[in-house]
């Protein structure tokens, strides 16, 4: 079995008008995904999902036009050796580091994909797990800046549902940031947990004044407080507070990145994303490293029923496997354009899909309602 022939298809759906989630990076007005799609010379296919990286134009023509006939011929069941020769020609030289780790990942999870399919076995069972039922956070675009009051109506809603884990968003300003978690905190009591993400809005001024109230709330983690490369900014938070554990991950790309904060001690949650950080293939090696040093894995979630499929997969066959990132955007067909792919139960958990490989059945026609739209996705001033 052979790679024929590898296809990134950019989608989007744009927000309806003066509907949108204000967060530390901006205020979304649209949302962007890749899927993308391997065939192979014995019929069977592939998808997987490759996170747009704020410029999904650039990604898809990185998949088709360089990463497309760089694989043509391959086995599509080596994926290490996939994952090789893109290090070799794109991660590691010419300076296309995160475009090509975004395009790889996408490749990386349609390959699984077919893996799974080629065995007959969906993919936790593939990757050594088992269905275990595992604990879920309310996530994605959703809980960002508004009145406390409104804040704490939308997260009873979600506990409701049965969520026991909830996310907030940080990055507005200091006061606003911890008004919003002690209304939350107030409103729901010690049994929900907590988390708080400041989408790297921060400098170390406003964590030295927020991170003090966070220890208060007993958050569960801050995540993301600077930018990714801010390597000692996140050394000299981790001092403030230690009851406060610093989360980070989405904006890392590759091992190297992660072995760059298992050095720093900073970081101890690791938050990696299958559609970015190089596919299931190297999100496996992040995490028995993390292992090692005791560090738990809470993955980042994309858009799309692809990406979360995956990701229950992969925390299913984990040892230091925590929460799922469950994306409850209130705005974000694209999460459930192949069907619903998680569901809450009353513990408060969810599980893998249980058919063979990511498990879901792509209806490519669903792809016309979702035309790619230019531009960015966020209005940074707001």
């Amino acid at each position: 079995m052979k790679i024929k022939r590898i296809t990134a298809i950019p989608l989007s759906y744009r927000l309806p008008e003066g509907q949108t989630v204000k967060v530390g990076v901006g205020a979304t007005i649209k949302r962007d995904t890749i899927v993308v799609r391997v065939e192979t010379d014995a019929g069977l296919t592939g998808y997987g999902e490759a996170h747009p990286g704020r410029s999904p134009g650039a990604v898809t023509s990185l998949v088709n036009g360089t990463l497309d006939p760089l694989l043509a011929g391959m086995d599509p069941c080596d994926v290490v050796g996939v994952w090789a020769r893109v290090n070799r020609m794109q991660l590691s030289s010419h300076g296309l580091g995160a475009g090509a780790a975004l395009a790889l990942s996408g490749i990386d999870l349609a390959l699984w994909d077919i893996r799974g399919k080629a065995a007959n076995m969906p993919l936790y069972r593939l990757l050594g797990g088992s269905r275990k039922r595992m604990p879920a956070y309310a996530g994605g675009i959703s809980l960002g800046f508004q009145p406390p009051d409104q804040l704490v109506e939308e997260a009873r809603g979600y506990v409701a549902l049965g969520y026991r884990a909830i996310k907030l968003r940080l990055g507005d300003n200091v006061r606003d940031d911890i008004a919003r978690v002690q209304a939350v905190r107030a409103a729901l009591g010690p049994e929900v947990d907590i988390l708080t993400d400041a989408n790297t809005a921060w400098k170390l001024a406003d964590a030295r004044r927020v991170i003090p109230a966070l220890a208060e709330a007993r958050v569960g983690w801050l995540e993301e407080p600077f930018s990714a490369l801010d390597f000692g900014a996140y050394r000299t938070a981790a001092a403030i507070d230690a009851r406060v554990p610093l989360a980070a991950g989405e904006n890392h790309y590759t091992r190297w990145d992660f072995a760059r904060l298992l050095e720093d001690k900073a970081v101890t949650i690791f938050q990696p994303d299958l559609s970015k950080t190089g596919g299931i293939t190297e999100a496996l090696r992040i995490a028995a490293m993390a292992s090692a040093f005791g560090i738990p894995l809470h993955p980042h979630c994309s858009a799309t029923g692809i990406n979360h499929a995956a990701t229950l997969h992969f925390l299913a066959a984990l040892d230091n496997g925590g929460y799922f990132e469950a994306c409850v955007s209130k705005f974000n067909p694209l999460r459930d354009m192949f069907g619903r792919t998680f569901s809450i139960g009353a513990d408060g958990c969810v599980e893998p899909p249980d058919r063979p490989g990511i498990g879901l059945e792509i209806d490519e026609k669903v792809f016309a309602e979702f035309p790619a739209i230019d531009g960015p996705g966020y209005v940074v001033k707001f």
